[in-house]
């Protein structure tokens, strides 16, 4: 983890980092073990408040202070990685164990049902 601070062309603070983790996480197509590299790239600047955020260009995201007007970095990075993690963490369709398109259960048979815009083509 890399994180530097500084002070922009602007004037305002700004911490940027990168980082990279691996993380053991549970396939939700096999169930099996899988194992995710994160890498993860940031650039924040501190926000009093959301009036304060709200004036921040567009390439910074604001991280608002604490009660005590600091930044708990172990937070921020922490949140960055969680952030990385996928939704759905699922192994290459090449190294899965399940077959890619699988089915479980039965799927129900499409019932016939009526167009409800059939009742438009009576009133030509």
């Amino acid at each position: 983890m890399n994180v530097k601070f500084d002070v922009d062309d602007l004037g305002l603070n700004v911490i940027s980092g990168t980082g990279s983790l691996s993380v053991a996480l549970i396939c939700q197509r096999c169930t099996e073990s899988l194992v995710i590299d994160l890498d993860i790239e940031f650039t924040l600047s501190p926000a009093k408040n959301d009036e304060a955020a709200e004036a921040l260009p567009s390439y910074y995201d604001a991280i608002e202070l604490d009660e005590n007007g600091e930044v708990n970095l172990l937070e921020l990075v922490e949140e960055e990685l969680i952030l990385a993690i996928p939704l759905i963490a699922k192994h290459e369709p090449s190294q899965c164990q399940a077959p890619v398109d699988s089915v479980w259960g039965e799927l129900p048979e499409e019932l016939e049902k009526p167009n409800p815009f059939d009742v438009l083509k009576k009133i030509k």
